[in-house]
């Protein structure tokens, strides 16, 4: 009995093992769905995205694109493609910067009350987002500026501090400390320490938080559409521009959609491996 047991326990993870993966697969490709259909339907004219049903076996063109890159008259999307990549990509290396030693101090060499701390970040990121969008308005208008990618840097730093540095710490907090105490036997100074020590070792979740960053401060639209208008224009905001009084023309806006989500799948993609090493630091001891 002891040595049928043994032989059916192996099979049985196994059948779970499929199962899971089955499950898996199955979800994935549930996820993924979504996706393809935009890509399809980008490649439709536009007579042929607005049957209903679809048409799965429609001819296929590249006049949303045509459209969303300006070829046929309209605007340029470059400024706007720009713009969200200099805010995005600024602002998330503003996040790191300040995060990094926040999250230093918060983990290795923690300070009083350091749970408290950490909640004050994290509930900083339940208030409404449209409750302070007047006061950011008039603080804008009075300054002078609004229409500016610089007043979007500054927002999107705040915005993504206090979860980057929720990130950061359960990352640094897994740093061992006798490596830190080594090079400070050696005479390395913090900003040594910091550098060549803790950011090698905590580099998947470094990696792990500026890409979460980097998504949210690419797909923000309220502030960017409030706050800007033609010479800080987002990706985000130059994409509702397709949605007129004469319609919703569905191939232009999946063309512009699945134009302005590559630079954060390519970059997700880019980064899968750091990410799932990053988000996974900490899950098993």
């Amino acid at each position: 009995m002891s040595a049928t047991a043994v032989r059916v326990r192996p099979r049985r993870t196994r059948g779970r093992g499929a199962g899971l993966g089955l499950a898996a697969w199955l979800l994935g490709i549930l996820f993924f769905l979504p996706i393809a259909w935009m890509a399809l339907t980008s490649f439709h004219s536009e007579e042929d995205a607005a049957t209903n049903p679809p048409s799965f076996g429609a001819a296929l063109t590249l006049d949303g694109y045509r459209e969303f890159f300006g070829t046929g008259g309209g605007a340029s999307p470059w400024p706007a493609l720009l713009n969200s990549t200099v805010a995005s990509a600024v602002s998330t290396l503003c996040v790191l910067l300040l995060a990094f030693p926040a999250a230093y101090a918060l983990s290795i060499r923690p300070v009083k009350k350091w749970t408290d701390v950490l909640f004050f970040f994290l509930s900083t990121k339940m208030l409404p987002v449209v409750a302070g969008l007047l006061p950011i308005y008039l603080f804008a208008k009075n300054t002078g500026m609004l229409d500016n990618i610089w007043l979007l840097v500054i927002l999107y730093t705040s915005m993504n501090l206090p979860i980057a540095v929720w990130m950061m710490q359960s990352f640094l907090a897994e740093v061992p400390v006798a490596v830190i105490e080594a090079a400070q036997i050696d005479g390395a100074r913090l900003p040594t320490i910091l550098a060549r020590v803790v950011a090698p070792i905590a580099l998947p979740g470094i990696a792990a938080t500026a890409l979460i960053c980097f998504i949210f401060s690419w797909n923000e639209l309220l502030f960017a559409r409030v706050l800007t208008g033609v010479v800080a224009e987002t990706a985000p905001v130059f994409l509702t521009g397709f949605i007129t009084s004469q319609g919703l023309f569905l191939a232009k806006v999946c063309a512009a959609s699945l134009v302005i989500s590559l630079p954060v799948l390519a970059a997700g993609f880019a980064a899968q491996d750091k990410l799932v090493q990053g988000l996974s630091l900490g899950a098993v001891k």
